[in-house]
């Protein structure tokens, strides 16, 4: 498949919505061209379990040689945030939207590269080992997509797997990721009428705005970070407003440090409202475990030999992000993120680089076929 017949897919690929939870327009069109190869699809009943009109797709690739390993190879079906009617544009080596939307790289292409390299086995008869393809649904609002796939279908069990979600340089893994907490804040106070008698009620939208400025948010440390992101109350400008609800997220490399930083937002809030004479009623999440793979895990070595294979400097990244390889690792599958060509993801700003999704696909086409 060339550059110009790849592009030409993905932009089409781009202009199927598929909003979490909203996928099965975008996953019918995947199974049919998964059909073309002469693959069929698995469902696993996760949208059923999620409130979704689409299932975790999973297919089987049959070994076409000995001695490999068995790897699963994974990318997300849906989109960040309530974007529709996605315009891609290309200009030069580039791919961006017409400007008021993303332009859905994450991870579009991932599917396609996926959809690209299962292509170019079949054509050219490249020995490879026994694959499973994973497409998982709604993984943008907290890897909902992963945390209900049926693991018990994945047979054979995967020894490795690679998820194509990752950035914008060729022949970049990310090996370890963060543990996360999501927190949902509630704070309830009194209403009353503003401008006659303000006296008689507790303002829940300043003691949310006095706990949050207590709070340590940000980059903490090398490892850590920490956001409200969003905040929601009252109901008009002339009553005091009664309830004030904000949600919240903490994330580290080190999960003591996470268990000392959700506590402390938790504290903050709880201690505001006690002060101010209202009610904190705090729900804390784990979205995802951490993982840290070795360099000398076999996932990540044939990541390497096949970076070097193809000419490609190999290089392990840590990142900040959750991913569904959090929870492959968690299920106990070695998983590593590897880069797509995608940069700027989740603005408007978002772009495809194209160069680099080649120079990752021929990587991926290594991983694949190197022994």
């Amino acid at each position: 498949m060339d550059r110009d017949v790849l592009v030409t897919e993905f932009c089409e690929l781009v202009q199927i919505d598929s909003l979490a939870r909203r996928e099965a327009a975008f996953a019918e069109v995947i199974v049919a061209k998964m059909a073309e190869m002469g693959l069929e699809v698995q469902h696993d009943g996760a949208g059923a379990r999620i409130d979704g009109d689409c299932d975790n797709l999973i297919f089987r690739v049959p070994a076409q040689a000995d001695g490999f390993p068995v790897v699963m190879l994974n990318s997300h079906l849906d989109t960040v945030g309530d974007y529709t009617g996605i315009r891609p544009v290309v200009e030069g080596d580039e791919v961006h939207s017409a400007g008021d939307t993303i332009v859905a790289a994450d991870a579009k292409a991932g599917v396609l590269m996926i959809l690209a390299a299962l292509g170019r086995l079949g054509a050219e008869n490249l020995p490879h080992g026994e694959l499973l393809v994973v497409f998982t649904v709604a993984e943008e609002i907290g890897l909902v997509g992963s945390r209900h796939l049926d693991y018990n279908v994945l047979e054979p069990w995967p020894d490795m797997a690679y998820v194509l979600d990752g950035g914008v340089t060729p022949g970049e893994m990310t090996t370890q990721a963060p543990y996360a907490d999501e927190i949902h804040f509630e704070i309830r106070g009194q209403a009353a009428h503003a401008g006659v008698e303000p006296e008689k009620g507790i303002n829940s939208i300043q003691i949310a705005a006095q706990a949050i400025a207590q709070m340590k948010l940000g980059r903490l440390d090398e490892e850590s970070t920490a956001n409200i992101g969003t905040i929601q109350g009252g109901a008009a400008v002339n009553i005091v407003p009664e309830m004030t609800q904000f949600r919240g997220e903490a994330r580290s490399h080190q999960e003591e440090k996470l268990v000392v930083q959700s506590r402390h937002m938790c504290e903050m809030v709880e201690e505001a409202a006690v002060k101010h004479g209202a009610t904190a009623k705090i729900e804390q999440e784990r979205t995802y475990n951490g993982f840290a793979l070795s360099p000398d895990e076999p996932v990540v070595q044939r990541g390497i030999a096949a970076a070097e294979q193809v000419g490609l400097k190999p290089r392990l990244h840590k990142g900040g992000g959750g991913s569904d390889a959090n929870l492959f690792n968690e299920h106990g599958i070695p998983s590593v993120i590897v880069s797509t060509g995608a940069h700027k993801i989740h603005t408007t700003d978002e772009i495809l680089s194209i160069p680099s999704m080649l120079r990752s696909l021929d990587w991926l086409m290594a991983i694949l076929t190197v022994k």
